[in-house]
């Protein structure tokens, strides 16, 4: 029988420093979420499928990966952990004061089309602050993004903010349909301008449609805001609400980190507010995305507002030096009697710097260390150690 050895498509084996990266990356994450009074929480790896369905399709079914239970229900691998954390606090959560502030670290799962080098498991740590909906929950989960991404070690990203009411309010100026609605968020997404132009060629001279025309240019610093048109009074809202919120991440000293994309319009349905992703040099797509969420909780029967981001660990970490993978400096070795004293000489050495011999005699030990690459012996027996230097 010919059997397939690897991975299946999607995923991959992390090995030795790869592995370090990747600790180190969720451990400093995971201390900044702790010090802003955010609580940790663990969902299944499985949902029902009608739990998704019933958050509004956050995203295309054929993306999300199905298994069959036995009593026949449809369930998929947890593709999103908002939707997960949405439905715990509609459900279990909802005798807490507000707001709940609720970090995780889990994967999730997707599938893609074959062959285009995405990942099927993504390791994100997040955070859902659900129950406020004032500027000052915005600002605390973008200052809480870049705290996160210092934290990390990382030096050269930007934050990329965006709002999902300035795209919603040039298209409800124009009267769309939603099915030509959702085809015009698509080519916004796939930043396919040249079809989402000839889309609107049928609206030429409405001022949303200029103004949606105008989407490929408005991303960099605050002056976009200042150029992008405003058609209509949801629209000009929208911009004097990101333009308040620059000014007080720039009165934090954080302007630096943050540019602006009014384009930025997520796949994913359920975001109604400001949103935003997170991008920093050697990574090959974002390496956080996150934003407001007001309708997604309501769906499960507690209607209250949310927002709060994702961080990609493996983004983050493939874009930090890589530690080398050192051999042991030390090498214990004992006789059967002394596996205690052994155990605890191991202890005294700075972590990952000394093991256990498996050889069964001191001459063989002497050969294993050696070819370990270890600079010292220890051997033990009857109780004593003695050194030997290689």
């Amino acid at each position: 029988m010919n059997k397939t050895i690897g991975t299946p498509e999607g995923t991959k084996d992390r090995l030795f420093s790869e592995c370090g990266a990747f600790r180190r990356v969720e451990q400093s994450v995971l201390k900044v979420f702790r010090c802003q009074g955010y609580c940790e929480m663990t969902t299944p790896n499985v949902e029902y499928y009608d739990l998704i369905s019933a958050a509004g399709h956050p995203m295309a079914q054929e993306s999300m990966l199905k298994i069959i239970d036995r009593t026949g229900k449809i369930l998929v691998m947890r593709p999103d952990c908002t939707v997960a954390m949405g439905r715990v606090a509609a459900t279990k959560l909802t005798g807490l004061p507000l707001p709940l502030r609720l970090y995780y670290n889990q994967m999730v799962y997707r599938s893609d089309d074959v062959n285009t080098g995405a990942r099927s498991e993504i390791d994100q740590c997040g955070v859902e602050l659900i129950g406020s909906s004032g500027i000052r929950a915005d600002l605390e989960v973008i200052s809480l993004a870049i705290a996160s991404l210092d934290a990390c070690g990382l030096r050269d990203y930007h934050i990329e903010i965006g709002h999902a009411g300035y795209f919603d309010a040039l298209l409800d100026a124009l009267h769309l349909n939603d099915s030509f609605r959702e085809q015009l968020k698509e080519l916004v997404e796939a930043k396919a301008f040249t079809a989402f132009a000839s889309c609107l060629k049928p609206f030429a001279g409405e001022p949303a449609a200029e103004a949606l025309l105008q989407l490929p240019r408005l991303f960099g610093g605050p002056e976009v805001l200042e150029t992008a048109l405003c058609p209509n009074e949801s629209a000009a809202e929208v911009l004097a609400y990101l333009k308040n919120l620059y000014q007080v991440l720039k009165d934090a000293g954080l302007s630096s980190r943050v540019q602006f994309d009014l384009g930025l319009i997520h796949t994913i349905e359920y975001y109604t507010g400001m949103v935003f992703r997170g991008y920093s040099e050697g990574a090959a797509s974002n390496v956080l995305s996150g934003g407001r969420y007001d309708k997604l909780i309501g769906k499960f029967g507690q209607d209250v507002p949310a927002t709060g981001f994702a961080l990609d660990v493996e983004a983050v970490a493939s874009c930090l030096p890589q530690p080398e993978h050192l051999p042991p400096e030390t090498v214990v070795w004992y006789d059967l009697q002394s596996l205690g004293p052994a155990m605890e000489i191991v202890k005294t050495y700075p972590e990952g710097t000394a093991m256990l011999s498996c050889a069964e005699s001191a001459e063989d030990a002497q050969k294993e260390a050696i070819g370990l690459g270890a600079s010292r012996l220890v051997l033990v027996c009857n109780g004593e150690k003695r050194e030997v230097s290689l």
